[in-house]
């Protein structure tokens, strides 16, 4: 008896430390709470968030979908923080804070945890028409000083090129936002391109100087 209750203590500390080291070894999942992207057309790291974070384990992932199945490698937690593409203090000056080449990661935010983003290759995409929406999901309520959407020209292989500021023509500049949950930016016009093409949206935010650079793959018909 002198000896049971030593064995029921060392018991409960081995589980609360497999508890422990269980809950280290999970993925960032509560981390992607406070900001926001686009959701439709989904972002690339929204898109896979969507698709694989319920089965991020799942080995099939590499061939159903290799772009993701990269990122997922390369950083699980630019899917679990899908919401949290941004940088602060860019003052309006996207292009000096976000080179050619990075644009998808928004110049290696976040101490390069979104690189994935910026790798070319066959991106899983959305089907658009002629005309088309963009709905951006902003979960914190920041509001926005403005958002601009690009679309890339038509010629550019986002297949095999990292995307540029050269490879994007600007097709609309949003007034201010209010806060609000999504912001609907309707009445987009893709004009002459067909087939796979990157909208590049980028979003500031209205609580601070804080910017987001966001890709999303599209098919026009």
């Amino acid at each position: 008896m002198t000896h049971a209750r030593p064995r029921r203590r060392a018991r409960r500390i081995l589980a609360l430390l497999a508890a422990t080291v269980t809950l280290l070894a999970m993925p960032l999942a509560g981390t992607a709470s406070a900001h926001g992207s686009v959701i439709d057309p989904a972002s690339r790291n929204y898109g896979c968030w969507e698709r694989w974070g319920h089965d991020f384990q799942n080995p099939a992932m590499q061939q159903q979908d290799p772009m993701c199945w990269q990122a997922w490698q390369d950083n699980p937690n630019a899917m679990w923080n899908w919401n949290g593409l941004y940088r602060d203090n860019v003052g309006g000056n996207h292009q000096a804070a976000v080179p050619n080449g990075q644009l998808c990661s928004g110049g290696h935010a976040e101490g390069g945890r979104y690189r994935s983003m910026d790798t070319p290759g066959a991106w899983k995409t959305t089907n658009l028409g002629s005309t088309f929406s963009i709905n951006l999901y902003d979960q914190a309520r920041h509001g926005a000083d403005y958002i601009r959407v690009y679309i890339t020209r038509q010629g550019y292989n986002a297949t095999t090129t990292p995307l540029g500021w050269n490879h994007l023509e600007l097709v609309r500049e949003t007034p201010r936002y209010a806060p609000a949950e999504t912001y609907m930016i309707t009445g987009l016009n893709k004009g002459s391109r067909t087939g796979r093409h990157v909208v590049y949206t980028v979003w500031k935010a209205s609580h601070m100087d804080q910017t987001y650079y966001i890709c999303s793959d599209v098919n026009f018909s």
